[in-house]
């Protein structure tokens, strides 16, 4: 007999060799029926594997990201399968689930895959999923997994083998198709009912340029017709909100080939955004003690060698400047911490100056692959509104509650009020992975454990997760419609200020060793432009819209009245454009809306006789007349509303 230990700390014996399955099964029928993923001491484990000694067990159904990922895995089989027998002799590189589906890299072996195909493809993956086909797992030597895979010609698959431990092997099996493969995967194919094939890309064997181009399959499956029908739904939504459609009709940003791919032009409108909310940002930082710094857009690449940064980013940045001085390179910067730690280097530093906010908006650069690239969401040039705290050991969890109440309170006032929180912690049986002393680290998580207890955040808490240098929490949001968005981090580091040798005198006249806090609530403000937009499908909050007001005059002959209502909004800082193009009111009308701004102001003989302003409210049509006063009084009572909010 063996015991199993459930998440809620329960104990039940069972028989050496039980399957997740059946404990599901003896919990309750409906269980073992909905059941899609299982964990055995944390470890991914398939529901038909057996289970062999005590161990603690979790049980993820379709709700849970580990249900999900399981079914999305077994669905890329699927695809494979699929693939395998309309295109017979086509090469497969990886494929992996993903946030929202799945893929294949496929080498399509002189095969045309195109849209028209995406029907096809469907039909055949739902034909194979409705034999209910079993995966099924196998261990296998390196040997015969060279043999197999090399036998079929798939020299991809045996690159990977190369490179792999004997005794580390494992492949999957269904129907006429295996795969090289760690798993895991549902039990059989059955509970795949609905599939969509969701687009086509380019992608190189293994990021690398100068390698095979594959064709990669996008898909996406569900256990019920109804639920991808829903997730279709969603992704028209989407389309309505992408952030590159909106930034054009807006005219906030824009992409220039001759400037280069992933380096985004802010547009007067963009860039007045962008700076309101750096404007934002940083009264909120003054409040809080920190001290804005400036550091240069290049730095030596000794730098980044002392950081670890030339390891870790060498591959992903712009290749390195030579200058006219024998053997001296630059480099773009990928992060901003480096030049962080030696501005805190540049004077000799007391307990008393501790703990050291230094804040910037500082732009970093990384070559990132061309089809990685997507609209401000993934470029090459990007500016974190990046800080760095250096503290005392014990000052962490304080600082740690100090940086929650900035990142809740940005939530709040750009109403992302779905959000979610995972704290990164260092594996205890894996200590070797990881720096810093046993106790450093037992501080640092237990600061960060109690700055979440003490704030009422429930957070998930994932072993292994910590960065090597320290633990971390990351904000997950939900948008409007539903997706999950990465916003906010905060890292502790023991690792640069070791690096660095950075030292502060304590009031033991000794010298210690500062701790660093990275901190980036926005992530960079490309980013978070993007999700910003996504989230409110351009509507922004009336205080941070580009223009609350636009003025429309319905012919040439109230040009000026219109020129005379923007300037006394202005007075009343109020932002107002004119649209005194000669066009009709009607198509004036429309085109405004687009842009989405919040407010339309129509005027004609009424309205510049009587000094007023004929209201239309974004969404929600006509507001009435006002006269130009009443107007700006009534606007700036909602933005002082929402700002005091």
């Amino acid at each position: 007999m063996i015991k199993i230990t459930f998440p809620d700390q329960s104990v039940k014996e069972y028989e050496s060799g039980v399957t997740p399955l059946e404990v599901a099964a003896s919990i309750s029928p409906r269980l073992a029926q909905d059941v899609l993923a299982a964990y055995v001491n944390d470890e991914p484990w398939d529901l038909s594997r057996p289970i062999e000694a005590d161990t603690t067990l979790k049980l993820f159904k379709w709700e849970d990201a580990e249900g999900k990922h399981a079914f999305w895995h077994s669905s890329a089989h699927l695809l494979a399968e699929a693939l395998q027998e309309l295109y017979p002799g086509v090469k497969f590189g990886i494929g992996p689930a993903i946030e929202n589906g799945f893929y294949y890299d496929i080498d399509t072996a002189g095969h045309t895959i195109t849209d028209a195909d995406f029907e096809k493809i469907e039909k055949k993956m739902l034909e194979l999923a409705r034999t209910k086909q079993e995966i099924v797992r196998k261990e296998i030597s390196k040997a015969d997994a060279l043999k197999m895979f090399g036998d079929r010609g798939e020299t991809y698959k045996c690159e990977l083998i190369d490179e792999l431990e004997d005794g580390t092997i494992t492949t999957y099996t269904q129907g006429a198709f295996t795969d090289l493969c760690r798993g895991p995967h549902i039990p059989t194919t059955a509970p795949i009912k609905a599939v969509k094939i969701m687009s086509l890309a380019g992608a190189y064997w293994r990021g690398d340029e100068k390698r095979q181009q594959f064709v990669r399959v996008y898909g996406i499956t569900f256990p019920k017709q109804k639920m991808l029908d829903e997730y279709l739904k969603l992704m028209e939504e989407a389309k309505k909100r992408d952030h590159r459609k909106l930034g054009r009709e807006m005219e906030l940003f824009a992409f220039s080939q001759n400037v280069g791919a992933g380096l985004p032009l802010w547009l007067p409108k963009g860039a007045a955004l962008r700076d309101r909310l750096e404007q934002f940002l940083r009264k909120i930082q003054k409040r809080y003690g920190y001290l804005q710094v400036i550091t240069p857009h290049i730095g030596n690449k000794n730098l980044y060698v002392t950081s670890g940064h030339y390891a870790k980013y060498g591959k992903d940045s712009f290749q390195p400047i030579h200058t006219p001085e024998e053997g001296e390179e630059y480099l773009l910067k990928p992060m901003n911490c480096p030049h962080h730690c030696e501005i805190f280097r540049a004077a000799p530093r007391s307990y008393r100056d501790l703990p050291l906010r230094l804040a910037e908006f500082g732009t970093v650069y990384r070559y990132e692959q061309s089809g990685e690239l997507h609209g401000l969401t993934r470029v090459r040039g990007f500016t974190q509104d990046d800080a760095h705290i250096f503290c005392a050991p014990e000052q962490i969890k304080e600082e740690f509650l100090k940086v929650m109440d900035i990142i809740f309170y940005i939530f709040k006032a750009l109403k992302f009020d779905n959000y979610e929180a995972q704290i990164s912690l260092r594996d205890p049986k894996n200590k070797e992975k990881y720096i810093g002393s046993d106790e450093n680290w037992h501080l640092a998580e237990t600061a960060i454990i109690e700055a979440c207890q003490e704030k009422g955040l429930k957070a998930r808490t994932e072993l292994g997760e910590a960065a090597f240098y320290g633990p971390k929490l990351d904000f997950m949001v939900k948008d409007a419609i539903g997706r999950r968005w990465q916003l906010g981090t905060i890292q502790v580091d023991y690792n640069l200020p070791e690096r660095f040798n950075l030292e502060y005198t304590g009031a033991d006249n000794q010298k210690h060793r500062p701790v660093m806090i990275h901190r980036a609530p926005f992530g960079s403000m490309e980013r978070f432009v993007a999700v910003l937009l996504e989230h409110t499908a351009g509507r922004f909050p009336l205080w941070l819209a580009p223009e609350q007001a636009v003025v429309l005059p319905i012919s040439e002959k109230y040009n000026d009245y219109a020129h005379h209502v923007a300037a006394e909004l202005d007075k009343a800082d109020i932002r107002a454009e004119v649209d005194d193009r000669n066009e009709k009111i009607g198509k004036k009308i429309r085109d405004n809306e687009l842009k989405r701004i919040p407010y339309m102001l129509i005027v004609g003989e009424k309205e510049a006789e009587n000094d007023e302003v004929s209201v239309r409210k974004q969404g929600e049509g006509d507001k009435g007349t006002m006269k130009i006063a009443t107007f700006a009084e009534y606007l700036t009572a909602q933005v002082n509303e929402l700002t005091n909010q």
